[in-house]
């Protein structure tokens, strides 16, 4: 393998691991503040926001990859 091709696939799967699991990651809070606001209505308010901060640690993850990927 040429050097160029072996940095090509370091992009692809830094990019590709990097906005795969965040993407479950957000999913999966998402799912889980549904699930609790549909046990108990009376919480949305108070777990609108930390699902919104976890959702956004979440994306920092994938942005960051990305960030990564420019480098490389």
């Amino acid at each position: 393998m040429t050097p160029e091709s072996v940095a090509v696939l370091a992009k692809g799967l830094t990019i590709a691991i990097g906005g795969i699991l965040p993407a479950f990651a957000i999913g999966k809070i998402a799912s889980k503040a549904m699930e609790s606001i549909g046990r108990n209505p009376e919480s949305a308010d108070k777990l609108f926001v930390p699902m919104l901060l976890g959702m956004a640690f979440a994306e920092a993850i994938a942005i960051y990859a990305l960030v990564i990927t420019f480098i490389l």
